[in-house]
């Protein structure tokens, strides 16, 4: 069983749209799971301080995986191993996963010993805390998370330029399953460290999936894990943008943590909550459709098959808005029965469910942007021009960190803009309302980024033809629509089910939720939507057993 198990996750998987949808169902399963974890968290300590004191514990650790680690990137390592043989590529690789290890293992070293000192100026009033302690012992334990995500990462690399894109996917699911077997299993006996043991035994999982399928093919031999300067720096200087730039909107979340931080207790816990059911369906879409189309646009482009490389690109976007509008107002619209259901149980109370249901809406706002955002990025790469993607990103989290710490004046001073924002989101009767800003700040920052990467990528790459006003017209009529059905619905369930009831709030917002899909789905028809036929057809197709990448727009 279990061989035949990891006979179907090295299955090769062809075709930029096959891959999009193998990611995505393998991003649900993940969700899923991660959707659990985020519960069981809720349930066993609710939005306060033990939980703020988890979440700022993944943030030093966190920087030093983006900064570090991303060096090392795999779309850096892919490039280079699809134009060379395989014994320079068994070498390259066992040279650079030799030079991390060495340079991740001092960096984090470091932030171990230093710990005590750097977290009271990162977190004041954490290090001030109840939970002052765990806050240094969590950090310095999650310090080893970077370095295994870090190898799973480089090891990737391989997985993809093969195919294997199931190994990849399922690092995740198995990451969620590590930490919810902490927080159940660990932390009952031996405390918070557990979650942090949970943490370690997911980023383990997480590598070791892809571990046997490298060694088969004649990776990671012990003769070639010798540290390759040349190599390294190489892979590095390919990386530095993508690096400068990711690390930049890191940065800017991680400010916004420590405003959080700063904020009424709970407030650490309510940003992330709402953050991560942001993730699913950027995980699911965004990263998706990415991913799965970085090896091809790569390879489209380096071979001067510039037509085809654009109508893929343009492929990829459209289908990208067509799945994320309609769930931004879905999502906007059940935002509280989706809180609820996921999150509501123990010690999260319904004051946690409204502040977290209301940022939720405000982070779900970007959620298109964001998704495009990471296409573009990979567009941007593909083509080599690596600066633009970093020099946006930069400005864009500059643009994010002033504007939560406008907005947060603004509230603080009680002006007719929070009032306002309070009363738009339903939020006007509850303490500690200024952490909505935060995911506010975060998406108008994300919007601004993917204006400019579009209208810079037209000019530095190429013109995207994605018939911009059909579809946007025609999505935007589905989603207004399927949006105002699902309201409607939901205010008269509200008369049948007793919201009160887990059962009941799940109830009202399936059968809500379903009427809008349906609604949505009936309203593309009528309208003889592109984007909805190649959703059907590829949703019937058995991408595993596609052959061959298709060169076309009808290909996503």
């Amino acid at each position: 069983m279990v061989r035949r198990i990891f006979g179907l996750l090295q299955r090769e998987v062809r075709g930029m749209h096959n891959a999009a949808y193998l990611l995505a169902a393998f991003s649900l399963s993940a969700a899923a799971l991660g959707l659990i974890r985020d519960r069981v968290l809720a349930h066993l300590f609710g939005a306060g301080g033990l939980l703020d004191v988890y979440y700022a514990s993944f943030k030093v650790p966190d920087l030093i995986f983006i900064a570090v680690a991303s060096l090392f990137s795999l779309y850096a390592v892919i490039p280079f191993l699809n134009n060379t043989d395989d014994v320079k590529a068994r070498q390259f690789i066992g040279g650079i996963i030799a030079f991390f290890l060495l340079a991740s293992g001092a960096i984090a070293s470091i932030a171990c010993i230093t710990a005590p000192l750097l977290l009271p100026l990162l977190f004041p009033e954490l290090a001030k805390g109840e939970y002052a302690t765990e806050l240094v012992v969590l950090t310095r334990l999650l310090l080893l998370q970077p370095i295994l995500l870090g190898l799973s990462g480089i090891v990737a690399a391989v997985t993809q330029t093969y195919g294997r894109f199931a190994l990849y996917a399922i690092g995740p699911l198995l990451y969620n399953a590590g930490i919810i077997v902490g927080a159940y299993a660990l932390y009952p006996s031996i405390g918070v460290l557990g979650l942090g043991y949970g943490v370690l035994i997911g980023a383990v999982m997480h590598l070791a999936i892809q571990i046997p399928f490298a060694v088969e093919n004649g990776f990671l031999a012990l003769r070639s894990l010798k540290p390759a300067l040349f190599e390294a720096l190489l892979v590095m200087r390919l990386s530095l943008p993508r690096t400068l730039a990711i690390t930049s909107h890191h940065v800017a979340l991680f400010i916004l943590l420590i405003l959080a931080a700063r904020l009424s207790e709970g407030s650490v816990a309510v940003f992330t909550f709402a953050m991560n059911l942001q993730a699913v369906p950027l995980a699911m879409i965004g990263a998706s459709y990415s991913v799965a189309a970085f090896p091809t646009l790569a390879r489209l482009f380096a071979s001067g098959e510039q037509k085809q490389f654009l109508d893929n690109f343009s492929a990829a976007m459209r289908h990208i808005i067509f799945w994320s509008a309609p769930i931004t107002v879905f999502v906007i619209v059940l935002r509280a029965q989706i809180v609820r259901v996921v999150l509501g149980s123990g010690a999260f109370d319904w004051t946690d469910t409204r502040l977290t249901a209301a940022a939720l809406a405000l982070f779900i706002i970007g959620l298109t942007a964001e998704s495009l955002v990471l296409l573009f990025s990979r567009g941007y790469y593909a083509a080599g021009k690596t600066r633009i993607p970093f020099i946006i990103g930069t400005l864009s989290a500059v643009l994010t960190v002033v504007l939560a710490i406008l907005f947060l004046g603004y509230m603080q001073e009680s002006t007719l803009f929070g009032e306002w924002l309070a009363r738009a989101l339903r939020v006007t009767d509850i303490e500690g309302v200024s952490v909505i800003v935060l995911p506010l700040a975060h998406s108008i920052g994300i919007i601004a980024q993917f204006l400019l990467l579009f209208f810079l990528f037209r000019k530095t790459v190429g013109k995207i033809s994605i018939r911009l006003g059909r579809m946007l017209a025609d999505i935007g009529m589905a989603s207004v629509v399927s949006g105002g059905v699902t309201y409607g619905l939901l205010q008269y369930l509200n008369t049948i089910f007793d919201i009160n009831t887990f059962s009941g709030i799940f109830s009202q917002g399936v059968l809500a939720g379903l009427s809008g899909v349906l609604a949505y789905i009936a309203v593309l028809l009528l309208l003889n939507n592109r984007e909805i036929t190649e959703a059907y057809r590829a949703l019937r197709s058995k991408f595993w057993k596609v052959e061959a990448v298709a060169s076309d727009q009808s290909e996503l």
